[in-house]
């Protein structure tokens, strides 16, 4: 017993979900607000987020390469070794990949740095990029050797350990843009250029800051981690390319389809800008609406996956745990539950920006609110990509890892067909930049149900129509009528910014009421949110639940 309590302390399913929620939370929040800025500061706009986001897609192609889809694999298999007691073969993973994926990580960094103008004048045909790129291949290598540790911690549930890192690295990265951008502005007359590579620095000396939490947490908890490693009996030792080979069959799958969904991003920074030429002469207004889907649209619809990724990054140790035991039980129990809440906050999610999208862009980039129609377009997406995680999430928790990367192939062809299609086309409803959001919500749609095909044939899982769908859509129609029609009452007395706070935050209240009065959760499933004791308590008072 005293060799146990050296051990270091694993959570929960329900605290790795809330301690990795209050981390994307904040993540978000603090993205949307460096976004924010940079829109709206002077000298930068959309032209701005046109050379950053082209610069930042070329480096999150690489980065998913070199590390993208390895804390999950790592996680898996780590998670696996540890249901079963052998922490010091656990242990033995996390050493080996973190040689290999390091050169992999300094492999991406020479590419992007020696590439830089290649990259940027012949792939992405936007010059201004080049040193965008260059600032942003450092950045590689870090987040490569700081994702195998992530893995390692998420393989034996101490989840904190990421969501602290990842927490701490927006926290940098927000302050040091702000303050690197405002230095450039100022000593070169707001150059749009140079504050877009300065915006990059920015996040490669974040990076940096994260690796080295994540390195003093790992150096501060040894002595426990070796506590669980001495409780391993002796066991046949693997040699260490047979152990590289075990973790590459894992990771390789993982990694595609991370890489896939990146592809997706640079599908767009590839064929925009090229694509609205054959009918825009002014190469800076064909950046420019680059920009408003790079900057403003990507930022505003990935937003709300924040909340999601913290139930599907916790679902694949817990549910490649259960498998390694044969507990099919529990694993099939997590993941509808996992499924139904990515339901009850992807549907809302997509609703509500369809709705207050002229609202929430006028709100949030008052200089710059263009693109309402392609926002509302894209924010089909946020239910199609909140449940690509989490399916894929339970695929490789069963150890269906090949699948995710099958489905998101064909639908990145046909976003790559839609793309070359409709974006060249200067029809004002589906073409151009609205082509290229169309093309995204068919490719993530297509990716879905295949996927999730497959995982009903694999696992049984619960997903009865009326609870994970009529129930959740209807408490969405309540929710969007009864906010917007506050919305339409109140904007001609208080204006339409304070009008569109309010009103979203009655949307929020009025939505958890529905899903409550709906009785779309179970007591059980209620007790199994963060804060799930709280929540029921208060449902039990309202009368609601008995």
């Amino acid at each position: 017993m005293q060799a146990v309590k050296k051990g270091i302390r694993k959570e929960t399913f329900v605290q790795g979900i809330l301690a990795l929620l209050f981390s994307q939370v904040i993540i978000k929040l603090l993205g949307l607000v460096y976004k924010l800025y940079l829109t709206n500061r002077e000298g930068f706009g959309d032209a701005g987020n046109a050379i950053y986001g082209a610069g930042y897609q070329i480096y999150a192609l690489l980065l998913t390469l070199s590390s993208i889809g390895v804390p999950g694999a790592i996680a898996k298999m780590i998670s696996e070794k540890v249901a079963v007691g052998d922490h010091k073969g656990a242990h033995r993973i996390f050493k080996i990949s973190l040689v290999a994926f390091g050169l992999i990580g300094l492999t991406g960094t020479c590419i992007m740095f020696f590439g830089a103008k290649y990259i940027a004048n012949e792939m992405l045909q936007i010059p201004e990029a080049e040193l965008t790129i260059v600032a942003l291949a450092p950045a590689i290598f870090f987040v490569s050797i700081a994702s195998i540790i992530r893995g390692y911690f998420n393989g034996i549930k101490t989840l904190k350990a990421t969501a602290n890192s990842q927490t701490l690295e927006q926290v940098f990265k927000t302050f040091l843009t702000v303050v690197i951008v405002e230095i450039i502005a100022m000593g070169s007359n707001a150059d749009t250029t140079l504050m877009a590579a300065g915006a990059t620095v920015a996040t490669t000396l974040a990076t940096f800051l994260s690796f080295g939490y994540l390195y003093l947490y790992y150096q501060f908890t040894k002595k426990k981690i070796w506590g669980d490693i001495k409780l391993t009996e002796t066991t046949h030792k693997e040699s260490a390319l047979k152990v590289l080979k075990k973790i590459m069959i894992v990771t390789i799958p993982i990694t595609i389809t991370a890489l896939l969904s990146t592809i997706n991003k640079n599908i767009d920074s590839f064929t925009i800008v090229s694509g609205l030429k054959s009918f825009i002469t002014d190469n800076e207004r064909a950046k420019e609406l680059y920009g408003i889907v790079s900057g403003k649209v990507d930022t505003l619809t990935t937003l709300p996956l924040s909340f999601n990724v913290a139930f599907s990054t916790a679902l694949v140790p817990v549910v490649s745990s259960a498998i390694a035991m044969n507990d099919r039980k529990t694993a099939s129990n997590r993941i509808s539950f996992t499924l139904l809440a990515t339901i009850l906050i992807g549907i809302p999610a997509t609703v509500g920006m369809i709705v207050f999208a002229e609202p929430i862009l006028k709100l949030l980039f008052p200089m710059q609110p263009e693109g309402t129609l392609v926002l509302q377009i894209t924010s089909l997406t946020i239910i199609s990509i909140a449940l690509v995680q989490t399916i894929n999430a339970a695929l490789q928790g069963i150890g269906k890892i090949n699948v995710p990367a099958v489905a998101l192939t064909i639908g990145v062809i046909v976003k790559y067909i839609c793309n070359k299609t409709l974006v060249p086309n200067p029809n004002p409803y589906y073409g151009g930049i609205n082509g290229a959001a169309i093309g995204t919500v068919l490719c993530y749609i297509i990716a879905d149900t295949i996927a999730f095909i497959v995982l009903k044939r694999n696992i049984k899982i619960k997903t009865g129509f009326v609870k994970f769908v009529v129930k959740p859509v209807l408490a969405s129609l309540i929710m969007a009528i009864i906010s917007y029609g506050l919305y339409i009452n109140i904007i001609g007395i208080i204006g339409t910014k304070l009008a569109t706070i309010i009103s979203v935050g009655v949307a929020v209240i009025i939505y958890a009421l529905s899903v409550a009065v709906l009785k779309i959760l179970t007591k059980e499933e209620v007790l199994m949110l963060p804060l799930g004791n709280k929540i029921y308590k208060m449902l039990n008072k309202m009368k609601i639940y008995e």
